[in-house]
């Protein structure tokens, strides 16, 4: 992270995370199902409230954190997997939950619409828990991007409005010329929307929320390992119509050796058809499989979507940087990196001091991160020292783990935490509460 300049991450997106928890059955469970993005919690048997998540990472690691109460993970703990709205005691159990993670530090609220448990909440769920924050913002991994993204963006606008909330629409790839238009016009009539987006192509997440049919049960584990196993053969026909040689494994545990290689090289190494060793990796890794998936428009339209969304005033910079497995995208090492070498340095997509307002100013601004963002007498001083001219991300696809190069120098409230591209050992990184 400090190789590209990261000082603070944002984590509990995309609706799913560690806290807040009342039971040890709802931690294994946003552990399980989350284990490709976050791993497993670390060292705790049942509950696990917001204020205590953020103790654990205080002066800990080397960059700050900052945290966002994810609904999922409320909905889980109140409701279990059930696959239906919240009657009116259960929406109350879950506006205490969301008040208390805000009291605690939270500096905002996540869904995850295309993940359980959160597809299973409607705009009326989302939009009554969204009234409780006061000025912080609704994040969201909406309900359908690519050729769905205009229906996710009219349900996210719907939630804005209903609440009063502000919203951030996460990893917003476009396409920039039906989008774009439709965010603006939001603004106009009052709804303050803003989003973020990498500068890859590919994406990455779960592997089962990817190809599981909606019916299967993924909010229930041992369910759907049932499902998997005895609906093997229909699960498999509904298949038919997956492109599976734009999947490639990121994170299989018990199965490293088929990470890096796509779902049909796996399967031909494995001795299967693809769809049969797709149902068994997810048997065998118990849905903890990840995946990066290559987009069917990948090419300069795309490219050029991409770069359109990132000059918007809107736009913030962000990575969704996965660093578990053995291959994960290479968006979780490079991401910084490649918006000032080939974005700013080389494309002049926006200038130097544009990157600083849309990858620091403006995030800080928008999470009330306090005095960080900007660089005035006062500030914590939060800063990096890029060289313009070596600047470059080394992560690729077939090597996602290269370090970023052109940062040496990073500082942490003052404190040096990479000197002369050497870790220097020091944790000064703070668990960040809304100013």
């Amino acid at each position: 992270m400090v190789r590209q300049g990261v000082t603070t991450i944002l984590l509990g997106q995309d609706g799913v995370s560690f806290a807040p928890v009342s039971s040890r059955s709802a931690l294994e469970f946003v552990s399980r199902y989350f284990a490709a993005i976050n791993g497993w919690h670390p060292g705790v048997d049942g509950a696990v409230s917001v204020g205590e998540l953020l103790a654990g990472y205080d002066q800990k690691a080397a960059v700050n954190t900052a945290y966002l109460v994810p609904h999922g993970t409320v909905r889980y703990d109140v409701m279990g997997a059930a696959e239906r709205a919240a009657d009116r005691d259960e929406l109350l159990a879950m506006r205490t939950r969301v008040e208390r993670g805000l009291s605690e530090g939270a500096v905002g609220l996540s869904s995850g619409l295309e993940y359980v448990p959160g597809r299973y909440a409607d705009a009326g769920e989302l939009a009554e828990l969204c009234a409780l924050l006061q000025g912080l913002p609704y994040v969201t991994h909406m309900r359908g991007y690519g050729a769905s993204a205009g229906v996710g963006m009219a349900e996210v606008i719907e939630i804005a409005r209903r609440s009063g909330a502000k919203a951030h629409v996460s990893h917003y790839h476009g396409p920039a010329d039906d989008l774009l238009p439709l965010a603006a016009k939001a603004r106009e009539e009052g709804v303050d929307l803003t989003f973020d987006t990498y500068p890859y192509m590919r994406g990455s997440t779960i592997l089962g929320m990817v190809v599981l049919p909606a019916w299967v049960p993924a909010a229930d584990i041992d369910a759907a390992m049932d499902t998997l196993t005895t609906q093997g053969e229909r699960i498999k026909r509904e298949w038919s119509e997956i492109v599976w040689d734009r999947l490639t494994l990121a994170h299989a545990p018990g199965v490293e050796w088929a990470e890096g290689l796509t779902l049909p090289e796996a399967a031909e190494r494995h001795g299967t058809g693809v769809e049969e060793f797709c149902r068994t990796l997810l048997i065998e890794t118990r849905l903890e499989a990840g995946c990066v998936m290559a987009r069917p428009d990948e090419g300069p339209e795309a490219d050029r979507s991409v770069r359109t969304i990132m000059r918007d005033p809107g736009h913030l910079g962000g990575s969704d940087g996965i660093h578990l497995g053995g291959h994960p995208h290479p968006r979780a090492y490079g991401t910084f990196a490649r918006y000032l070498a080939r974005h700013v340095r080389d494309l002049a997509d926006l200038t130097w001091e544009q990157a600083a307002v849309h990858l620091s100013a403006h995030p800080a601004r928008r999470f009330r991160l306090g005095d960080r963002g900007l660089i005035r007498p006062g500030q914590i001083a939060d800063l990096i020292v890029a060289d313009p001219a070596t600047l470059a991300d080394q992560a690729t696809y077939q090597n996602p783990r290269e370090l970023a190069t052109g940062i040496d120098d990073v500082l942490v409230a003052g404190v040096p935490v990479l000197a002369d591209g050497r870790l220097t050992g020091a944790t000064p990184g703070r668990a960040l509460r809304a100013a």
